[in-house]
Order: structure tokens, then sequence, then C-alpha cells
């Protein structure tokens, strides 16, 4: 009796179950069954004696016996021997040569029965197999040959007590993800000895859901995946597994869900009197209808006992921030602190200059001239000095800041919380669930923070997040008035270098009118590897020219074209000083022109700055660009990005450029961002640190299966939350579970 929860070493025995988990993860009979092929080779129908002769290149498998051994020597130096085998039956002749002829000449020899598998050639009209594979059928050496044959006539006779020639008349094998240590013959003899004593796995979907989408049994699905030499066959297979798959993740994913919403969340009813609505009156400009909208669902989550957890999607300058602010101001309200966690030291110095603007004497709480519902505002990065860091944590712990903003540095285990009742993570695609939920660990015990994760536009990433369900989605889609609007333009600069003279005029002309320009490289030095080559791993793998650094980009044009402008310089590896200089300088108009890298990408406000040009743009991803963008256009004039590149128009590159030219839409970019990239690692990694990868299961090709494995793992939830009758789906989700897979298995 073997079952898919059985541990694999009970199964195959630990010599061969331990090299899997060591180099694989995998544990359970489950585990290795759902390690599928990634393809399939050609098999080896064995040829009897009226066989035809095959065509060159075919490949094909004989038993025979050897009627001459003979072993050569090459003419080059240095000589080598090998060994040539003709078999004994064949007409036209067939020859073996084997180049390993001081192993092999010592086992083929004359009268020796054996088996060979190879591709065919053909000279003088001699059949010839160069280095094919082999197995000794009788004689000396009976049973060695080649590792591949020889794994098949093992797991043959483990399972009938002798080798027979059946187990090798296959028309395709299957290739499995390998490594040195553990090959795909090994696998899949492991494969062969577990599906001949699994038990007929009971099915975890209902009849109902295999007669709506045509599906085949689970059972047949896991033996066909392996074995089934018809493609069909093995096509309904892959399309049944990638619906387990589904259903195994949404059924994480509900799970997940409900286990938050279980817990207690921090209660804030808003209130008439309170900092949000200070705020409200106080606010120069008039909210869109869709930040109202966004907002009245956020107030009433958060009055809620249920923890919210709601992802808010907005294109750039949609106004998430003013937002998420009186979200924040809601919750302060209430008595309890909320910390906003960005992905740079420049977006987070920038979200607490804009956010202490905007509240104005409502940041001043414990200051003269504070109102009585004033609140504090505290910023926390790894370069501020020990002293101001412990100053800042000082004022968290004891509840005095309200609203914290801070990078990276806010996860430290010394960051204390008094009383974290809600987390903002902004571009949350920068950050991982466990990087979030971090953060969230940090409220006082009983109390799970509500969350607001927020992003201008979605990566593949956020896109499989949201529609698989993890988070609840509002979206905001209108922009404030008088935003001005965008042309970009794509220039090729190896077929059309004029361009490129014209664009420096472009800028020079912008700020000879009063206004101010980004130019954009994609890597630092000579020392910075990114954008060499391949290029970031965000762009497409598409080789090119050597690319442009900043600092060589900055030297060029203050000695040439721009040589009458003011420039700025701004990178990475500038300390942060240095960045919040260069960035203040640019904002109060003191530098013309600011060349710097992607270190600008998010969330930079300079309303005057009207000409974006982005350098080597290939090496860029679709939403990257789209960010970058986005710190122009943020005034009243309009504005104009250019993309140059030296790769082709008509390359896959040019072909990307010209999209992001086309449309300002994020939702359409990131469907096209999702269509070039796939998923990737749509859910990090589980608690114990293992990735989470999906094997079948694609958002772009299978939204219709994610959708509806999302409403079936709703409806067991309800009806069955413990899986009580449902025990099958627990396996199906061990994969994705948030807690240890082992404890997770018990369930079945």
């Amino acid at each position: 009796m073997v079952a898919l929860t059985d541990s694999l070493d009970r199964v195959i025995g630990a010599k061969s179950a331990g090299p899997l988990e060591e180099h694989f993860g995998i544990r359970t009979v489950d585990d290795l069954l759902r390690h599928y092929p990634r393809s399939y080779s050609q098999g080896m129908s064995v040829l009897d004696e009226g066989w035809e002769p095959p065509e060159e290149g075919e490949h094909v498998t004989f038993v025979d016996s050897i009627a001459k051994a003979d072993v050569r020597w090459t003419n080059r130096q240095p000589k080598r021997e090998f060994l040539i085998i003709t078999l004994a039956n064949r007409k036209p002749k067939v020859t073996a040569t084997f180049f390993n002829a001081k192993f092999s000449k010592k086992i083929l020899t004359t009268g020796t029965r054996l088996m060979l598998s190879g591709e065919v050639g053909f000279f003088n009209g001699t059949m010839q197999l160069t280095h094919p594979a082999f197995l000794i059928l009788e004689g000396t050496g009976q049973g060695k040959g080649s590792k591949s044959l020889a794994k098949i006539a093992e797991t043959s006779k483990q399972a009938e007590g002798e080798v027979l020639l059946s187990a090798f008349e296959r028309d395709f094998f299957p290739i499995y993800p390998a490594s040195a240590k553990v090959q795909s013959w090994d696998i899949y003899a492991c494969v062969r000895q577990v599906l001949d004593v699994l038990d007929p796995v009971e099915d975890p979907l209902p009849e109902s859901i295999l007669h709506q989408w045509n599906l085949m049994s689970e059972d047949e699905a896991l033996h066909a995946i392996h074995l089934a030499e018809c493609e069909e066959d093995r096509e309904r297979a892959r399309e049944r597994l990638a619906f387990d798959e589904a259903v195994g993740l949404q059924w994480a994913l509900v799970e997940r869900r409900h286990g938050e919403l279980s817990q207690t969340g921090p209660s804030a009813p808003p209130r008439r009197d309170g900092l949000a609505a200070a705020l409200g009156r106080q606010l120069p400009f008039e909210l869109t209808a869709g930040q109202h909208q966004v907002l009245d669902v956020l107030s009433t989550e958060l009055a809620d006992t249920k923890p919210m957890h709601r992802m808010l999607q907005g294109e750039v300058g949609s106004g998430k921030t003013i937002v998420s602010l009186l979200a924040m101001a809601q919750m302060v309200d209430a008595g309890y602190q909320c910390a906003l966690l960005a992905p740079t030291e420049v977006l987070a110095a920038q979200h607490a200059r804009s956010i202490q603007q905007v509240l104005g004497p409502l940041a001043m709480a414990g200051q003269l001239g504070g109102p009585e519902h004033a609140t504090r505002v505290a910023l926390l990065t790894g370069s501020m000095t020990a002293q101001q860091k412990r100053q800042v944590r000082d004022e968290v712990a004891g509840g005095e800041a309200g609203i914290v903003i801070g990078t990276h540095a806010l996860l430290q285990d010394a960051v204390e919380f008094g009383n974290l009742g809600m987390v903002v993570v902004d571009e949350q695609h920068r950050f991982g669930v466990e990087q979030r939920d971090r953060l969230r660990a940090k409220a006082v015990d009983g109390i799970t923070p509500h969350l607001l994760v927020m992003t201008a536009t979605p990566i593949p990433r956020t896109v499989a997040l949201t529609v698989y369900g993890d988070l609840e989605t509002s979206v905001l889609r209108e922009l404030p008035r008088g935003r001005q609007p965008i042309a970009t333009n794509a220039i090729f600069m190896g077929e059309k270098p004029a361009w490129v003279q014209r664009a420096w005029q472009r800028i020079v002309e912008e700020v000879r009118v009063g206004r101010q320009a980004y130019v954009v490289a994609s890597r630092i030095d000579e020392n910075d590897g990114a954008g060499k080559g391949s290029g970031k791993k965000s762009a497409a793998k598409e080789s090119g020219p050597p690319t442009a650094t900043v600092v060589d980009l900055f030297e060029h044009l203050g000695n040439g074209p721009l040589r009458d402008m003011r420039l700025g310089l701004m990178h990475g590896r500038l300390s942060g000083d240095e960045k919040d200089a260069a960035m203040m300088a640019f904002r109060a108009g003191d530098i013309d022109v600011l060349v710097c890298t992607t270190v600008i990408e998010v969330g930079v406000d300079v309303p005057n700055a009207t000409v974006m040009f982005v350098m080597d743009a290939d090496r860029f991803g679709i939403s990257q660009l789209h960010q970058l963008r986005g710190r122009i256009g943020r005034g009243e004039h309009p504005s104009l990005c250019l993309l140059a590149t030296n790769l082709p128009e008509g390359s896959k590159a040019g072909a990307r450029l010209k999209a992001v030219a086309s449309t300002q839409d994020g939702f359409v970019l990131a469907d096209l961002d999702l269509e070039e990239r796939r998923e990737g690692d749509v859910l990090g990694h589980s608690q114990s640190g293992r990735p989470i990868t999906l094997r079948l299961l694609s958002l772009a090709e299978h939204r219709e299966i994610i959708e509806a494995a999302r409403a079936f793992a709703e409806s067991v939830y309800d009806a069955d939350p413990r899986l009580l009758e449902h025990r099958g789906i627990a396996v199906l989700a061990a994969p994705f579970a948030e807690s240890e897979r082992v404890e997770y298995l018990d369930k079945a």
C-alpha cells in the first residue's frame, strides 16, 4: 500500500531517496511524481530480424550478438584507442564505434549478446552507430553498460524479477530536470519504481469539475505525464496537472486570507473631529471621484476587526500617496501607529517630506502650535547616524510618532512599535511577502495590522498575485486635474544618429525656457556589471554594444552637448547626504539636468522637470521604463520622454520600446510585461525558505483555469475548511503552504 503522502525512503529506500531530497527537496511520493519531465527524448523501438533500414539521423535500438570486435588506433597524435564492433545478424552490415576502448574492449567481446541504442549514420553503405548507449544482456559483464540503459534494466528487474526487453521498447522516454549528482535516468528509475507500487489515487476534484473541464482523472494524469507514449495523452495530463496546481495554489491563498481574517484586526472607526477629518478639510486640492471611492472602501475595512489585506493599483501620479495618508490618519485617530515601507532612501525621504508638508501643523504633535489631534512623522533609513537612529527608535517605541516612514531599516529587530496598527508598502514589487509580514509582526500580541500595498505599474509577479487572489484590489485610473500628457519616442541611435543630437537640443530648449530634465543611464561606472552584455535582469536577454555609464555620460554632456547647462550627478553609490543634496538642488532649480541612474525611478516629484532621456533603454524592463517616465509630466507643462538604444528597430528590444512609447496605460503595459517575462517566481519563498515556483500553470495561458480554481477553493472552504471530506486538496496545496510542508501534509 503506497499513497502520495508516503515518505520516499520507505518506498524506494534511503539510498535512492536521500539524493532526491538533498538536491531537489523531494521527500514524498507526491513530490517525486510532480517532478514533471521537462521534455521527452525519442525512444528505442527494438528492430527485429525483419527490420527495414532506418533513415540517417534516426534513433534506433538493436538487440544482437557481436560478430567481430576490432581495437584500432587514431592516426592523429596523440594516438588513442577506439573499438569497432560488428553485429552478427544484420544485413546490411551494422557497426558501432566506441572511443573509450580501454573500458569497452574488456566487455564488448566477440559472442557477447547486447543491446545498442543510438543515432544512425552511413559510410560506404555500412550503417554506423557512433558511441551508442549499450547494455550487456549475456556474457562477461552481464548487466553492465551505459548508465541510461543500465538504470532502465535495473528498474525492470526490480519490478518483474528479470530484465524485459519490453521495458526498452518505447517511442518516448521522459527527460527530467536533473543535476550532476542525480541524473534524469536516476529519476526515471525512481518514478517507474513508485508507479509500479502506487495505489490507485483518489481524485481530489469532484466529478462535476472533471466533466466541466474535460479533465482526465488524477491517477491517469500522474501515470501519463511520465509514461504515456502518445503526445495527446501527455498533453491532456499536463492540462489536468496544471488544474491541480491552480487548485493547490488557490487553496493555500484561501487559507492565508481566511487565516488572517480570523485574527483580531485593530478596529479604527472614522472620527469627525480627528486628524483624518482635519487633514481632509485643509487639502489644497479636491480628491478625484476614484480617490473618494477607494477611501470609502479603506475606511470601512479599517473600522472592521478583520485585518485589511488590500493592494492599491494606480497610474503614476494618480494620487495613491494622499489616499494612503488619509487612511493612516484614520488609524492614528484610533490610537494606532502606521508604518510606511519604501524601497529606497530617496523615496522614503521624499515621502517624509511631502507628508509633513501636507500635514503642516498636524505633524507637530507635542510642539508649540501643534493642534490637539496632531501626530508626529518619523523617518528611519540605513544611512542615518547611530544617534539619529536611536532617537527615531525611541520615538517609535514610545508611540510618539504616529506615522513612521522608512526603508528596510524598519525591518530590523531593534525597531519596536508602541502600538502598530497598519502597514503601508510602497512599490510592493520591491518587497517579498516575508518582508512585509516581518514588519506586521512588530504589532503587539493579539493584533494583526491592516496591510495596504501600493504599486504604479504591476509587474508580472504583482499581476499574478492579484489574479491568484493573495490580495483584494482597488484601482485608481484617473489622474488628478491639470496633469499634462507625456509624449514618448524611441530613438534608434545606430540607424538615426542625428536624432540623438536633436534630443540634446530639445533638452537645451526646455532649460532655456525655465524647465529641467533627467538623463538616465543603466549603470554607474565600469566597475558596475549592470547593463553589460545581457543587460539588467528586467530587460530582454538581447546582446548589444557596450552600455554608457552615468559617470562617462555626465562628463561627456558637461564637455559637449550640454556644456552650458548646470548638471548634477546622482547614483546609488553616493552617500545618503550626497543623494539628498543633489535631489534638493534639483528640486530647488539649482540644477538644470540631473544625470542619474534608476535611483530616481520611483517617487521622485519635481513638477518642473519636463524632459527625460533614457540612454540604453533596452536595458530596462517595461514596468521600469514606465516608472522612470512617471518622473516627468507632474506639473502644468507638456513633457517628453526619449528612449534611446543602439539596437536596431526590428529587434525584440526595439519592439518593446515602441510598445512603451505607444501607450501611457500602465495596465496595458503590465499585460505586455507579463507576456514577455511570464510570472517568474510568483510567490517568493515558503516559510521554510524553499522557493515556490509554478511548474505547469501559467497566468498568461491559464487565466480561466485559475479563476475557476479560485471559485472552487472558496466553495470548499465554506463547506469543509478542515478538508475532512477533501483530503487530496491538502496534498495539492502542500508546495504552496505557508507552514512547514510536513506539518501541512499531516492533514492528509
